[in-house]
């Protein structure tokens, strides 16, 4: 038996809080503990002590359920007898509590009444043992409870499908009517307290979600009117809108239990009075809502056929939804959404259903209202109001597809024309509601209307300027940006606009017609070329007096409209606008004084706005226009001048290496010319700095140009190689692989991208042997990018067509890459398989099995004797805790019976399978330890 009094010293770790260090061992210790055989008698002796401390005999508890669900297996037939016996008794010992304890040995009996056949009726036992004696009641209660959602709902239990349905039909559809039975005697029993009744209507609750009770036979009990009679009770009201609302979704099947829908709807819709009875009492509002909801979506294909008989349901609805409180009417919002998806589709629709979205949409209109300026929102609240707007906003949408956009618009400019009608004696708040209304129903709208949306628009320039309108008026340009296309005359007037929206001193509203401007440029560009000297001009004069980020989306607006010109111009356009930010950075690059920080932040907005706008531009094909001609070659110099001066600067290089991604997309094939500097600039570049941003670049050209036969490139590439796989290996050595991930990940692809497109610089590379280390300790880093990557790497080095066997067709070289593959895993073999085989156990994502099984396939194949001998101390360093000792025993054997003895490569993966999913079971068991 273990020492109790070490068991009571790890558990003392967590009360008394030391450092991290402690608590681990602790918990391993505790882990370990668990998994042991001993772990049952001991957690019998603390349980059964009257002397151990409460966390210890909750700890116990915990145990014995663990146990339960994972190790069973440990105990011979007799020893799970007297285990069921041991729980039981506990059970009865802590009737009284904590409750911690009740609840786990629960769990802990009902995991064992699964997988114990040969306990006979486990349910009628407990409720013999329990149910005649009032105050063991609520421990019986507390199992039956827990019963169907331990059955229903622990995947973690180790039985077979067969065995489960079996068993569970015992324990569950065996005991239905006997469980309804009791309950509906204990519901109203002599001397029942509320607490009882509470725990009978989560019981019933839970079985009713198990499926296990028939909603029919429910309703032959006093507990289905009792259910409705309970919401009088402040003690059982939570409880009884749970079984409520659960016995309607329980009659979604309608036309097999319209007898109980009868039923269940009048007392409904009697609800409807308390609504105002109620009033002040969100609690209650907010569980009215839940139950009103929950019968609106069950049974609205009820309210479409008898709309009249079924339509106060909606009316309650409507109620709830304008209930002040807002936690408490999006509630309402999923039976809005179904309803319109159910109307919409009609040809023709009820007036009454008509009325409801209309006083629905005036309803969220009203909740979109900021607060008054003598209480405004601060902090959480304003991100928690602002948020929600956007879920009102989906309403909206909803009350649309009803009432038909057209309708929906016309009646919220009709709010703000009213409130424009009374002056300064309206509030800003009446007018902003409207506006965020139809900024979110823009999306709804008919790019062809010529009724409601001109009068949106017209109404613009007339709105007061308060920051917060004018935000949303020109949120509303932005949304309406399409149907502007189709209506080219209103550009001009719109465009006054946003720029005037540029010179306010509210930083969200220049936001805002940053925002309205690109989605303008970018569904309008057809329309806006002839614009662009004015957007040039608006660039020079106010350009400087944005923040960033307004900014660059202005440059982005511009290249929208720069990409819809004829491909002459568009160089033309693109050339002025890019001149003044390459005159910056040369002018940065030549500085004989070292630039201020003012300065090199200047340089850095402007790559960044040069970037986003080659980023919409993208390219011109093979073919440039005359303009371009010389451009590539001459940006490349400013560039590569600019870089040797300050790759040292981490952002600017970052900056400058995006900007040379998006030139190679816009020259395209010409940028041939120049990719050697590049490379060997990227290559001198990260041996000084270690930036990943210039194995990026290169890897993109490698991507581009890599099977490229310039002799130049060739050299390049090769001492780019060379270089970075040098200087990797070097950082390697003073940093973790997970304390360097951006850089790891970058060379990774670097590789893979050698691999694709030029396998021979990479094979015949005196480093390689070099990088295939380097490129391991990826496996090693829980990142699952560079996971898959490093997978990916491996996968086609160790699968190449060079590794077959040599035919008369074999092409020469692969006899070399076969050489540097085989004298790398000579080398590395068997640290490779150790990261594989540690991945797998520990920290690869789920979905790498697929890339394992094909280097294992790989491995039994070309390597199957070094793997034999690798295998043993691999699995022996693999921890314990993260595989069975069973499992690994059995995972070399399959390996070696199954697939290499019998040389049946692909079962191969079977083991790998099996080995894993071993690995998953312990890894959930360590999730819900201690």
């Amino acid at each position: 038996m273990a020492n109790i009094q070490d068991l009571l010293s790890a558990l003392d770790v967590f009360s008394r809080a030391p450092d991290k260090a402690s608590i681990e061992r602790a918990n391993s210790w505790l882990q370990d503990f668990q998994h042991s055989p001993e772990a049952w008698s001991t957690c019998n002796v603390l349980l059964r002590s009257p002397d151990s401390p409460v966390p210890a005999k909750i700890f116990a508890a915990q145990t014995f359920r663990t146990k339960v669900t994972y190790d069973l297996s440990q105990m011979t037939p007799e020893n799970v007898l007297a285990l069921r016996d041991t729980l039981l008794s506990a059970l009865e010992t802590y009737h009284t509590g904590p409750r911690t304890i009740v609840v786990q040995l629960s769990l802990a009996i009902a995991g064992l009444a699964l997988q114990l056949p040969s306990w006979d009726n486990p349910v009628q036992g407990l409720i013999d043992s329990f149910g005649r004696n009032p105050a063991m009641v609520p421990t019986l209660l507390e199992f039956l409870t827990l019963l169907p959602e331990e059955v229903v709902g622990n995947t973690r239990i180790p039985i077979s499908d067969k065995d489960y349905r079996e068993r569970s039909g015992q324990l569950l559809t065996a005991n239905a009517t006997k469980i309804l039975e009791l309950l509906s005697v204990y519901i109203n029993a002599s001397g029942v307290t509320a607490a009882v009744q509470s725990q009978v209507f989560n019981c019933l609750y839970s079985w009713l979600t198990a499926g296990e009770i028939s909603i029919t036979a429910l309703a032959e009990t006093s507990l289905f009117n009792y259910a409705f009679e309970a919401l009088a009770s402040e003690e059982l009201f939570d409880a009884a809108v749970d079984v409520i609302c659960q016995m309607i979704h329980e009659t979604q099947e309608i036309d097999d239990n319209m007898p109980v829908i009868q039923l269940i709807v009048p007392r409904v819709i009697a609800l409807k009075t308390q609504l105002v009875k109620d009033h002040e009492d969100p609690e209650k509002i907010k569980g009215y809502a839940r139950i009103f909801s929950e019968a609106g979506e069950t049974y609205r294909f009820l309210l479409l056929q008898h709309t009249e008989t079924f339509f106060p349901l909606v009316d309650a609805i409507g109620q709830c939804s304008a209930y002040p409180d807002l936690d408490i009417v999006p509630i309402t919002f999923p039976f809005w959404m179904r309803l319109a998806q159910n109307l919409g589709k009609r040809s023709s629709i009820s007036p009454l259903f008509l009325e409801a979205y209309q006083t629905l949409m005036t309803v969220v209109i009203k909740h979109l209202h900021f607060p008054p300026d003598s209480s405004p929102l601060t902090g959480q609240a304003a991100d928690n109001f602002r948020a929600f707007r956007h879920v009102m906003g989906d309403t909206l949408k909803d009350c649309c597809f009803v009432l038909r956009t057209e309708t929906c618009l016309l009646a919220t400019y009709q709010l703000v024309a009213n409130a424009l009608a009374r002056g300064p004696d309206a509030a800003w708040q009446e007018i902003e509601a409207p506006l965020f209304a139809m900024r979110s129903m823009g999306a709804e709208i008919d790019p062809e209307d010529s009724n409601a949306v001109p009068k949106i628009i017209d109404l613009i320039p007339s709105l007061p300027d308060h920051p917060r309108v004018r935000y949303a008026a020109l949120l509303i340009i932005s949304r309406y940006s399409e149907w502007i296309n189709v209506h080219p005359d209103y550009i001009p007037l719109q465009l006054q606009y946003i720029s005037a929206g540029f010179e306010n001193a509210d930083s969200e509203v220049v936001a805002a017609a940053g925002q309205a401007l690109k989605y303008m440029c970018q569904d309008c560009k057809q329309h806006l070329t002839e614009f662009l000297p004015t957007l040039h001009n608006f660039l020079t004069t106010t350009g400087s007096k944005l923040s960033q980020d307004d900014r660059r989306q202005v440059y982005e607006a511009i290249a929208y409209v720069i990409s819809a010109m004829p491909m002459n111009r568009a160089a033309d356009s693109l050339k002025q606008f890019s001149l003044g930010i390459l005159t910056q950075v040369h002018a940065i690059a030549i500085k004989p004084t070292p630039p201020i920080k003012a300065e090199i932040e200047e340089v850095g907005n402007g790559l960044e706005n040069l970037e986003v706008m080659l980023h919409v531009v993208q390219g011109y094909g093979d073919d440039l226009p005359p303009t371009c001609q010389n451009t590539c070659e001459e940006a490349w110099l400013v560039f590569d001048n600019f870089l040797s001066n300050y790759g040292l600067n981490y952002d600017l290089a970052e900056r400058a290496t995006r900007v040379l991604r998006r030139g190679v997309d816009l020259f395209g094939k010409s940028a041939l010319t120049v990719a050697p500097s590049v490379v060997s600039r990227m290559s001198q570049a990260f041996e000084a700095t270690g930036y990943p941003s210039f194995l990026w670049i290169a890897g993109k050209i490698i991507g581009r140009f890599g099977n490229e036969a310039d002799p130049n490139l060739q050299v390049a590439l090769r001492e780019i190689f060379e270089r970075s796989t040098n200087k990797m290996a070097a950082m390697l050595q003073v940093n973790a692989p997970g304390e360097i991930p951006d850089v790891l990940e970058d060379y990774i692809q670097m590789l893979l991208q050698y691999m694709n497109l030029a396998p021979e610089l990479l094979f015949t590379a005196p480093s390689f042997s070099l990088a295939f280390r380097c490129a391991m300790t990826g496996l090693t880093v829980v990142h699952s990018d560079i996971v898959f990557g490093a997978l990916d790497l491996f996968r086609s080095i160790m699968t190449h067509d060079c590794m077959e066997p040599v035919t008369p067709s074999t092409p020469p070289r692969y006899t070399i890459y076969a050489a540097a593959i085989r004298s790398a895993m000579e080398k590395e073999g068997f640290q490779f398989v150790a990261c594989i085989l540690n991945g797998l156990v520990g920290d690869f994502p789920e979905d790498a099995d697929s890339i394992v099984v094909s280097i294992f396939r790989a491995l039994v194949y070309v390597w199957s004797t070094q793997l034999l001998a690798w295998l043993p101390p691999v699995l022996e360093q693999l921890p314990a805790t993260s595989v069975p000792n069973e499992a690994k025993a059995q995972f070399l054997r399959d390996v070696t019976t199954t697939s290499v003895n019998t040389r049946q490569y692909d079962k191969v993966k079977y083991a790998i399978l099996a080995f894993d999913r071993a690995c998953r079971k312990a890894r959930d068991r360590r999730r819900n330890g201690i």
